[in-house]
């Protein structure tokens, strides 16, 4: 039962940000914003589709239970749920699931940008292994970890490229590291 009910609120939250991310993208392309990477997009949302199902294949096949330390587990999950709020909202009406860059934009450097470049991709890679690990899904946890490094050694180039070409993304995260 507790399975059903982390599995629903993880399916609403993700749901919910898809209608914010559609909401913004419509709003800045109208802006003028242009997308990048939109090839290896569907390959991002069918290994996310796929981690759902391989952890709630995993756990209920090989019939897994919550991690003895599942407080722990928990307790991170809920602080990256935090952080996770932390990158949409510091990015507002920038923040977007795709690629989408608006020209001469000013360069987000605040909240978690601040500190690292690509908070929202370490939130990610952080849900896989902790998601998994509540549940003791290790298989699912290999290999997604896997998948997602693979999946960021695409993504992060052609978005670093776009926001360097289109904006001050170079020089404003060159002030920062002073």
């Amino acid at each position: 039962m507790t399975l059903l009910i982390f599995i629903t609120l993880l399916a609403v939250q993700r749901l919910s940000e898809l209608v914010l991310a559609r909401y913004n993208e419509e709003r800045l392309k109208v802006k003028g914003g242009l997308e990048f990477g939109s090839s290896h997009y569907p390959w991002i949302v069918l290994m996310h589709l796929g981690f759902f199902s391989s952890f709630i294949a995993e756990v209920n096949f090989l019939e897994k239970n919550v991690s003895t330390i599942w407080p722990f587990w928990l307790t991170l999950f809920l602080l990256v749920q935090i952080g996770r709020v932390w990158v949409i909202t510091s990015l507002g009406p920038y923040w977007n699931t795709k690629i989408i860059v608006l020209p001469d934009a000013e360069v987000i450097a605040k909240g978690p940008y601040k500190y690292v470049k690509h908070p929202n991709y370490i939130i990610v890679a952080t849900e896989i292994l902790v998601i998994s690990l509540l549940y003791n899904a290790f298989i699912t946890a290999i290999l997604f970890t896997c998948l997602n490094a693979w999946a960021m050694s695409v993504r992060i180039p052609i978005e670093e490229r776009a926001l360097k070409n289109l904006t001050s993304y170079s020089t404003v995260f060159l002030k920062n590291k002073k």
